[in-house]
C-alpha cells in the first residue's frame, strides 16, 4: 500500500518529465543534466531566491489590492453619478409628455385617464432597477404611480420625500437630492414641476437598488483578491518543497549506480535499473552487446530508449505508468529492440520495483535475455498451426477429427453449430460419448459409423437432425488410426425436391383460384366505377356549398358592418351631445348602452370572420422581425383600461433581446384575447402575469409566453374543449361572463399557423396558465390537434 501511494505522487512528474523529453532534439543536454545534478545547479541561486521570492510576491499583492480599491472607488462614483442623470432625463420626458396629454385628460374618470396617460408617456425601462414614479395636483396629493400602487395614491407627495427638503419647492432647480423619509433607507428624488391641473411629477429610486450591482463587484473583487493571495503563498510553499526534492535526487543517483554494480556481478546477462519516477535508465555493457551497441558509462535517457524499442510490442511510457498506479511490482514481459545492423532482437524482461527506505522515487530492476531464437521457432510453428485451423475453419463443411481413441482434436465452428454445442463440449481431448451427450441437436434416421470395422476406411451417408435439417455424411480413417468426418449442410437440397412435389399441387390449385379470382376483379372494377362516379357528385356538391359559405361570409359581413357602425357611430354622437343635451340622463345611459352592444357585435364578427378564414386556409401570416418586448407594452397598455375597472394589477416580466419572425398582427392578437380572457374571467382585486422568457422547441431556440391570472379556473375535464371554435364552459343559461368562444380558438390556430404550440394549466378557484411556445426561425405550421 505505501509503495503504490508513492508511486501514484511521482507519476505526474515522470509524466511532466516525459513530455519534455519528447520535445527535445538532442541527447547531449540530458547526460549533462545527469552530470550536474539539479540540486547543484540550484544551489548558487537557492539563497537569492528565498530571500527575493517572498518580497516579490508581497509587493505583487499589495499593488493589486491598491489597484482595485482605486477602481471599485471610480466605479462607484460613476454609478453614482449615472444614476442622478437617468433620474433627471426621465423626469425631464415625463414632464414634457405629460404636459402635452394633460389637456387631453377628461373630467369624468380623471384618475384612471391620467393613469393611462402617465403608463403611455413611460420611456423606455423608466421603472427599471427599483425606480418609482408619483404625479401629484398642485396640492401635491398623489394622483398617480408607476408601477401603479394603489396604497399611495391621496397620500401627500411630503410624506415620501420628507417635509425639509426643497424638491417640492424648487422643482428641477434642486435637482437630484437625497431623501430618507418613508423609506426604510436612503434614496435619491427629483421633482419637476407641471402646468394645468398636474402639479408636479416625481421619481424615487432607491440607493440599494442603485449600487446593488456596484455592491456585488465589491464582493467578487475582494474573493478574486483573497484567492489569488492564497495562490502565491502556496506557490511560495512549493518552491522550498521543491529545492528540497532536487537535493533527495542527487542521493537516489548514488544509490542507483551502487545496486548496479551489484547486478553486474550476479552472471552473464544484460541487467538495467530504470529511475521510474525520472525516466533515466542504466544498461550493463552486455545489453549493448545484445544490441550491437558499443558500450558506454553514461545513463540513458528515456527518449532514446523509446526509440529502439518496437511500438507494436511495448510502451515504455504506459508500463511505467501501469507500475506506478496499480501499485505491481513485477514484470514479465517480451518484446522487440532494434539491433544496430538494422535487425529486431526478441528480449525478455523479468523485473521487480524496489524502493530505498525513505525515498518515494520506485526504481524497476531486472533482467533482460535474449530470446529471439526461441521466438523464431515458436512464431514458425503457431503460423503452422494458424494456416491449418484456419483452412479447417473457412470450409463450408462441418469438420471434426477424432483420435484412435475416439478423443476430440479439434472441429470448427460449423460443427459446432451443427449440433449447437457449448464450447465446453468442443475441448480437445473431450470423448466422443461425452460430446454426442452435449449435443442438442442428434440425429434422428442415421448413427455416425466411429469404432466400426477397421476394414471399411471409408463411408457416406445421409443422415436428418431433430431439427429438420439434412446432412451429407462422408468419413475417412487417418493414418495414426484416427477418424476424419466432414458432414454438408443438403437441407436445401431435400427442402426443394419438397417444394417442387408441393409447388405442382399447388400450381393446378392456383389455376383455378385464378379463374374465381378474375370473375371477382371484374365485378370489384363495375363497382369501382360506380364509386368513382358518386365521389365526384358529392366533391362537386361540397365545392359548390363551400363556395355558397364563403359568399354568405362576405355578404353577411357587410350587410352587419354597415349598419353597426351607423349605430355605433350615432350612438356616439348621442353620447358626446355632439348637436345639443338628449334632455334626459336615462338617454345618454341607454345611448352608451347601445354604442357598447353595438362594439360587442361587431366584435362578435370579426371573431367570426377570422375564424371562417382560418378554417378556409385564406388567412395568410406577413412574417418580420418582430421585438416581442414591444408588442407586450403595446397590449398591456390597451388592455390596462379593463382591468383598472376591476381593480385588477397587470404585470409583465420580459427578458431583453426577445425577438422572433412572425406576423405582428397575429401576435398582438393572440396577446390580447388571451390577456382579455384572465382579465374578464379574474375576480375584482385580482391579478394578471404575463412572463416572456427565452426557451427551447424540438431542439430549436423558441419564445416562451406564460399568462397567469388568479381567476375561477377550470375544470381538468372542459379544458380539452375550451379551444374549440364557439365553445365555452358555461351554458347560455348559466354563463355570468359574455364572449363568442372565439378567443381561444383563434388564438390557439393563430400560434400554429406559426409552428407553436399553446398549452392550458387550470385549478378551479386557483387560476389559469397559458403557456404559447413560438420558434425564433419561421417553419412549418402544426397541425391542428
Amino acid at each position: 500500500m505505501a509503495r503504490a501511494f508513492a508511486g501514484a505522487a511521482s507519476a505526474r512528474r515522470f509524466a511532466d518529465m516525459l513530455k519534455r523529453q519528447r520535445d527535445s532534439q538532442s541527447l547531449t543536454g540530458h547526460i549533462r543534466l545527469l552530470a550536474q545534478p539539479a540540486y547543484q545547479r540550484l544551489l548558487t541561486a537557492e539563497p537569492f531566491f528565498r530571500r527575493a521570492i517572498p518580497v516579490l510576491c508581497i509587493v505583487f499583492i499589495a499593488t493589486l489590492a491598491t489597484y482595485r480599491a482605486l477602481t471599485l472607488s471610480y466605479e462607484h462614483e460613476e454609478t453614482d453619478l449615472r444614476a442622478r442623470d437617468d433620474l433627471t432625463m426621465i423626469a425631464t420626458t415625463l414632464a414634457a409628455r405629460l404636459s402635452t396629454a394633460e389637456a387631453a385628460l377628461p373630467e369624468q374618470g380623471f384618475s384612471t385617464a391620467l393613469q393611462a396617460a402617465l403608463a403611455d408617456s413611460l420611456p423606455p425601462r423608466a421603472t427599471g432597477d427599483g425606480r418609482r414614479i408619483l404625479v401629484a395636483d398642485p396640492d401635491g396629493v398623489i394622483m398617480a404611480t408607476a408601477p401603479i400602487r394603489s396604497d399611495l395614491e391621496g397620500r401627500p407627495l411630503a410624506d415620501l420625500l420628507g417635509a425639509g427638503q426643497p424638491l417640492t419647492v424648487f422643482g428641477a432647480r434642486a435637482g437630484v437630492l437625497t431623501v430618507s423619509a418613508g423609506e426604510a433607507d436612503e434614496a435619491y428624488a427629483t421633482v419637476h414641476h407641471l402646468d394645468g391641473r398636474l402639479g408636479m411629477v416625481a421619481l424615487i429610486q432607491s440607493k440599494d437598488m442603485i449600487f446593488a450591482d456596484w455592491r456585488a463587484s465589491v464582493s467578487a473583487n475582494v474573493t478574486l483578491f483573497v484567492g489569488t493571495a492564497s495562490v502565491l503563498l502556496v506557490l511560495i510553499y512549493a518552491f522550498f518543497a521543491q529545492a528540497t526534492r532536487a537535493e533527495q535526487a542527487d542521493q537516489i543517483y548514488a544509490a542507483t549506480r551502487a545496486r548496479i554494480d551489484l547486478a553486474l556481478n550476479r552472471g552473464r546477462c544484460g541487467l538495467f535499473d530504470w529511475d521510474l519516477s525520472r525516466g533515466r535508465i542504466f544498461w550493463s555493457a552486455s545489453l549493448y552487446e545484445m544490441l550491437g551497441l558499443q558500450p558506454r558509462d553514461d545513463i540513458l535517457g528515456f527518449a532514446e530508449i523509446s526509440a529502439l524499442a518496437h511500438p507494436d510490442d511495448i510502451d515504455l511510457y504506459d508500463l511505467a505508468e501501469s507500475l506506478l498506479e496499480t501499485g505491481e511490482t513485477t514484470v514479465d514481459r517480451m518484446f522487440r529492440m532494434r539491433h544496430a545492423n538494422g535487425d529486431w532482437v526478441w528480449l525478455r524482461a523479468r523485473a521487480e520495483v524496489q524502493s530505498e527506505p525513505g525515498i518515494a522515487e520506485p526504481h524497476l530492476i531486472g533482467i533482460c535475455i535474449d530470446v529471439t531464437e526461441q521466438k523464431q521457432l515458436a512464431e514458425q510453428s503457431r503460423t503452422a498451426d494458424l494456416r491449418l485451423r484456419d483452412a479447417i475453419e473457412t470450409i463450408s463443411e462441418a469438420f471434426v477429427l477424432w483420435d484412435t481413441e475416439n478423443h476430440l482434436v479439434m472441429c470448427n465452428s460449423n460443427y459446432q453449430t451443427l449440433h449447437n454445442l457449448p464450447n465446453s463440449a468442443i475441448k480437445a481431448g473431450t470423448p466422443y460419448a461425452q460430446v454426442m451427450a452435449a449435443a442438442r441437436q442428434t440425429v434422428v434416421s442415421a448413427s455416425p459409423t466411429i469404432g466400426s470395422d477397421a476394414s471399411d476406411p471409408s463411408s457416406s451417408y445421409e443422415a436428418q437432425l431433430a431439427d429438420g435439417r439434412w446432412l451429407q455424411i462422408s468419413e475417412r480413417r487417418t493414418k495414426d488410426g484416427g477418424f476424419v468426418s466432414v458432414g454438408t449442410d443438403i437441407t436445401a437440397l431435400k427442402r426443394h425436391e419438397e417444394k417442387l412435389m408441393e409447388s405442382e399441387r399447388r400450381l393446378m390449385a392456383t389455376v383455378a383460384d385464378l379463374r374465381q379470382s378474375r370473375q371477382k376483379l371484374e365485378v370489384q372494377a363495375q363497382q369501382l366505377v360506380e364509386l368513382a362516379e358518386k365521389y365526384s357528385e358529392e366533391k362537386t356538391k361540397a365545392e359548390e356549398a363551400n363556395q355558397a359559405k364563403s359568399e354568405f361570409l362576405a355578404n353577411i359581413s357587410h350587410e352587419l358592418r354597415t349598419p353597426l357602425n351607423a349605430i355605433i357611430g350615432f350612438s356616439e354622437i348621442m353620447d358626446q351631445g355632439m348637436f345639443g343635451p338628449l334632455g334626459s340622463d336615462k338617454y345618454r345611459e341607454y345611448c352608451t348602452d347601445i354604442h357598447d352592444s353595438g362594439r360587442y357585435l361587431l366584435n362578435v364578427i370579426n371573431d367570426i370572420l377570422d375564424m371562417s378564414k382560418i378554417e378556409a386556409g385564406r388567412m395568410e401570416l406577413k412574417r418580420e422581425a418582430v421585438n416581442l418586448g414591444a408588442i407586450v407594452t403595446d397590449v398591456t397598455r390597451i388592455i390596462s383600461a379593463a382591468a383598472a375597472e376591476k381593480t385588477i394589477s397587470v404585470t409583465c416580466e420580459t427578458e431583453e433581446g426577445l425577438a422572433l419572425s412572425a406576423d405582428r398582427r397575429a401576435v398582438k392578437q393572440v396577446l390580447l384575447n388571451l390577456l382579455a380572457n384572465a382579465v374578464k374571467f379574474t375576480p375584482d382585486n385580482g391579478s394578471v402575469t404575463l412572463a416572456a422568457t427565452h426557451g427551447r422547441m424540438d431542439g430549436a431556440n423558441a419564445v416562451v409566453i406564460a399568462i397567469s391570472d388568479t381567476g375561477i379556473g377550470i375544470r381538468e375535464s372542459d379544458i380539452t374543449r375550451l379551444a374549440k371554435p364557439f365553445v365555452q364552459v358555461e351554458n347560455q343559461f348559466t354563463k355570468t361572463h359574455k364572449g363568442s368562444g372565439l378567443g381561444l380558438a383563434i388564438a390557439q390556430s393563430l400560434v400554429k399557423m406559426h409552428g407553436g404550440t399553446m398549452e392550458i394549466r387550470s385549478s378551479v378557484g386557483k387560476g389559469t396558465t397559458v403557456t404559447v411556445t413560438l420558434p425564433v426561425e419561421a417553419r412549418p405550421a402544426s397541425k391542428a390537434a
